[in-house]
């Protein structure tokens, strides 16, 4: 009994980490993202774009450097799209993405689970029709929607979903997965308001138990039932309203969001001395807003997000289904500066802090963390940067290190490492045997 009860309390902390890290800091930094181009939203007007096949083949390799060392991805991976034009007013966009990881193939390192999920990619991407009348805009069908303002960290960004089964390594374009949905916008003047549908909810994967960055442990003690998606149905449909302005160069938006939580919550029941988890969806209110504002060399942006209804893991092993209810604040803010000679530096702070604060869940009442991003183009073709995520109350981090080349118009290769440390109950140190070395070489078309 006391052996389960060990695991039992790394399993429980392991699950506090992951609704606070998918819910917050998963949704933190993509630190490829934060210096690429910005991601356009949605309601940015579309360029017109002649039928025709566009789109990337890539080709990745990541050696993991713990033990025991292993090929963790040799993954080649192509996008492919087209989008034109209707008659007036309509407009269309299609695309797909496909991949094989041979890293699944070639060694018997993973789980048979784990190598059905991620040998094989196949998956839609955007695939919608848009419809534009006077000040009014419609899209229905398969989109990305991005609410958050910041770049890279993605806070508000309450809609999207994400493929998480490498953690936040990947560009967010890769990580971001659209959502079924009708939207409607109406712009005026600096007023713009949003109104979506999403009949059908699209869900964070966060891979198979024996994965590399499965945010739970596994063990002789533990079992997991297959994760409970909500059934189809009104109840389960998410809804919200975004409104925005611009005054006096003050960016500021405020949105409602009805949701269910594209990030699971790990509910826990006692099978014997097995301690049987599975991932559910919970139910949730989402009260949140925006402010950017543009000093010349220097942009501040922040947001802030209140969300009622989630439902956090909690220690105590006499709790009928392991979760506590605790309504919570995320907000950050942060600076991106520019420097001389084509250098930009990135800093942010980001919190989340419990309201009724139950002492039996493994997070503080105030879970606080910062991120740095130093960023320089040189050569004209080359760019070097370098990205530091650090969790203030445990003092773990991720340091990632990465430089590419542009070599070609529609030709760059990178090599970068993704180093983890700190205590294996941080959101970072519980990857620590996860380093790892990568290169990617990508056309586009």
């Amino acid at each position: 009994m006391t052996v389960l009860k060990s695991a039992h309390r790394l399993t429980i902390i392991a699950a506090s980490c992951l609704t606070l890290g998918a819910n917050a800091a998963d949704n933190l930094l993509s630190g490829d993202a934060l210096f690429g181009d910005d991601l356009p939203t949605a309601s940015a007007p579309a360029k017109d774009a002649s039928p025709g096949i566009k789109g990337f083949v890539q080709f990745e390799a990541a050696r993991t450097t713990g033990n025991p060392e292993h090929w963790s991805k040799l993954r080649t991976r192509a996008e492919l799209g087209s989008s034109g034009k209707l008659g007036d007013g309509f407009k269309w966009k299609l695309g797909a993405r496909l991949g094989y990881d041979a890293a699944y193939s070639i060694n018997d390192y993973y789980p048979a689970d784990v190598e059905r999920n991620q040998r094989y990619n196949v998956e839609l991407r955007e695939n919608y029709l848009d419809y534009s009348t006077g000040n009014w805009d419609f899209r229905f069908g398969k989109q990305h929607v991005v609410w958050g303002e910041m770049v890279g960290l993605f806070f508000a960004d309450v809609v999207s979903a994400r493929d998480l089964r490498e953690f936040i390594l990947p560009e967010f374009d890769q990580m971001r997965t659209p959502q079924w949905a009708a939207r409607a916008e109406y712009f005026a003047d600096d007023f713009h308001a949003e109104l979506l549908w999403i009949p059908v909810t699209s869900y964070d994967n966060i891979g198979k138990p024996g994965s590399d960055f499965f945010p739970m442990p596994t063990g002789q003690n533990i079992r997991y039932l297959p994760e409970a998606r909500p059934e189809r149905n009104a109840d389960n449909m998410n809804y919200g309203l975004r409104l925005s302005t611009l005054k006096n160069g003050w960016d500021v938006s405020g949105f409602y969001y009805r949701s269910t939580d594209v990030s699971p919550t790990f509910y826990r029941q006692f099978d014997i001395t097995t301690a049987v988890y599975q991932a559910r969806h919970d139910r949730i209110n989402q009260y949140g807003g925006t402010v950017s504002k543009d000093f010349g060399d220097i942009v501040f942006k922040a947001e802030g997000v209140y969300t009622n209804g989630r439902s956090f893991s909690t220690l105590n092993i006499a709790d009928s289904d392991g979760v506590i209810r605790q309504n919570t604040l995320d907000w950050a803010a942060g600076l991106d500066i520019t420097l001389p000679a084509e250098t930009r530096l990135n800093v942010q702070l980001f919190q989340r802090h419990f309201f009724g604060y139950d002492s039996n869940i493994t997070a503080d009442r105030y879970e606080n963390g910062y991120s740095l991003l130093l960023n320089n183009k040189f050569f004209n073709n080359w760019e070097a940067q370098a990205l530091f995520i650090s969790s203030l109350n445990r003092t773990d981090w991720l340091f990632r290190p990465r430089l590419t080349w542009n070599f070609e118009r529609n030709w760059r290769v990178a090599i970068g490492a993704d180093i983890f440390e700190g205590s294996p109950l941080g959101m970072f140190g519980r990857y620590a045997q996860q380093d790892r070395l990568y290169s990617e070489v990508r056309y586009s078309f």
